[in-house]
């Protein structure tokens, strides 16, 4: 099974590095030197990492062919595609691949269904399930414990305590009106 472990971002120095928008959560196995990574478009590569190093808190790549800046910019927005085995689990307790998390159905706890996770979306703050519901439409529930309350690989399902609003529109308002009704909204008490 082939999954996108990084994009390559832009040059770096005049040497062949190239900055790295990491993709995997486990880029010391992926994105080490010595990997040997297809590409998206397949033209560039596959790409052999010669060297890794953080900078600044960006990771830095450098691969074997390529000694200088031009090279390094011809890359860029290049995905980077790591071969996985698909019976390969992450190393932590609560942790999956996203291939593990694609269609699996999603249920409230008290076993409603709501739909089948059709994509995560990795976001700077989050990762998002994409739920596809029966209707078509879709919703996107945070993965976070206080929500996603349970995964079942065996089951081949996700269990969703979702707050108000988040999978139905009963969302509950908040108010600024005082409890009959005459208070005005800025809470000033002004009646000007």
């Amino acid at each position: 099974m082939q999954l996108v472990v990084a994009r390559i971002g832009r040059a770096h120095g005049i040497k062949g590095e190239v900055t790295v928008e990491v993709r995997t959560d486990e880029p010391e196995l992926r994105l080490g030197p010595g990997a040997v990574l297809a590409t998206d478009p397949a033209s560039a590569g596959p790409l052999t990492i010669a060297t890794g190093r953080v900078h600044s808190g960006r990771l830095l790549l450098r691969f074997e062919g390529v000694h200088d800046r031009t090279g390094a910019e011809a890359l860029r927005n290049t995905l980077l595609i790591a071969d996985v085995d698909p019976e390969e689990l992450p190393e932590g307790e609560d942790e999956y691949y996203d291939h593990q998390l694609i269609d699996l159905d999603v249920v409230t706890e008290d076993g409603e269904p709501v739909g089948r996770i059709t994509e995560i979306s990795h976001l700077p703050t989050q990762d998002l399930f994409v739920v596809e519901r029966p209707d078509g439409t879709e919703v996107f529930v945070p993965f976070v414990e206080e929500i996603v309350t349970e995964i079942d690989l065996e089951e081949q399902r996700a269990v969703i305590d979702p707050p108000p609003g988040l999978i139905d529109d009963r969302a509950e308002v908040a108010s600024s009106r005082d409890a009959d009704g005459t208070g005005d909204a800025a809470g000033t008490g002004d009646d000007a």
